[in-house]
């Protein structure tokens, strides 16, 4: 097994391989302009670990890491046309840097190409792969609609939103662990193990993100503090604080969300403090350590060995005590 920094090392290697020149440039460059942004690069190094931990060489699941990568940023280009986000990790979205209708049609190709990685296998592993794959992009794309539909609604559920989590986030790093599985030929109850794991911990990975997003430092998170405030997002933190605030807290807080997004600091600062006050800060802490604690009882379950357990023990550990 190697650290986590190997695999991203590894990973990028071979991304910057494939993000060689193409023509023609317009639908191109944006490709490589998105791939090369960077990010965690979280995804494919879970399918490279998943892979090393049934005992079959990670560079054999590089293509499908690829894959899972690929279409992770066919994703955030069409989430920034679809949020007109001016910024993508500091820098200009692809949308904003060309067009909107490169932007379409760029992350139309990277589906496409994603699928491509897939032909590198043999036939049963291409079946499988691309059945995981299929079943997760759609899966994707209806988290993305109920997080738009979420935006004109008032009656918004927590098990609602963590489903959305769970779709739009979370099953596409249980399929990245599925698909290293799937390559190293694991055994089908091993596969489902590793995927409910990285299900779990995908979500516990989201719940973290919210909490970082209201309280996080501002100089490691990475983004700008308060985002989901100044948008509006019924959160995890929001929907808790609804739920147990007093009428006159809870009436204030519809009213702070009921505006026009603004990066108010008042905003943002008053409605942290609704968010401690009212316990809901302790209690989305509380929900992220279920959540991990789920992922955790999985894996003890696992046919593997107590050192690779503890790998990925660590693991989640590390992901959701992170501050960026």
């Amino acid at each position: 097994m190697l650290t986590t920094e190997k695999y991203q090392e590894e990973f990028v290697k071979y991304l910057e391989q494939y993000v060689s020149f193409k023509e023609p440039q317009n639908l191109y460059e944006p490709i490589k302009y998105i791939l090369k942004l960077g990010g965690k690069r979280l995804r494919p190094v879970l399918t490279l670990m998943a892979c090393d931990i049934f005992d079959l060489n990670y560079k054999k699941a590089l293509d499908a890491a690829l894959a899972i990568e690929v279409f992770h940023n066919f994703s955030l280009v069409h989430d920034d046309i679809m949020d007109d986000a001016p910024l993508r990790r500091a820098k200009e979205t692809v949308h904003e840097k060309w067009d909107i209708n490169t932007g379409i049609l760029s992350g139309d190709a990277m589906l496409i190409m994603a699928y491509q990685m897939f032909e590198k296998y043999d036939d049963r592993t291409f079946r499988n792969l691309a059945k995981i794959f299929s079943k997760t992009a759609l899966e994707v794309c209806e988290g993305q609609q109920y997080d738009i539909d979420f935006e004109t609604r008032d009656d918004v559920t927590i098990p609602e939103y963590l489903k959305m989590i769970e779709y739009k986030t979370a099953v596409l790093v249980a399929a990245a662990m599925q698909m290293g599985a799937i390559i190293a030929n694991a055994s089908e109850e091993d596969q489902n193990g590793i995927y409910e794991f990285g299900k779990n911990l995908g979500i516990a990975f989201q719940l973290q993100d919210d909490y970082l997003d209201a309280f996080g430092d501002p100089e490691t998170f990475g983004k700008q503090v308060g985002g989901d405030i100044i948008e509006n997002k019924k959160t995890f933190l929001y929907l808790k604080a609804l739920e147990f605030s007093a009428p006159e807290n809870k009436e204030e807080l519809l009213q702070l969300f009921g505006t026009t997004p603004n990066d108010s600091k008042d905003k943002i600062e008053r409605v942290k403090q609704l968010f401690e006050n009212s316990g809901s800060a302790d209690a989305t802490k509380q929900e992220i350590k279920v959540y991990t604690n789920k992922a955790f009882a999985i894996l003890e379950a696992m046919h593997i060995t107590e050192d690779k357990k503890q790998v990925l023990h660590q693991f989640g550990v590390t992901l959701i005590t992170r501050e960026v």
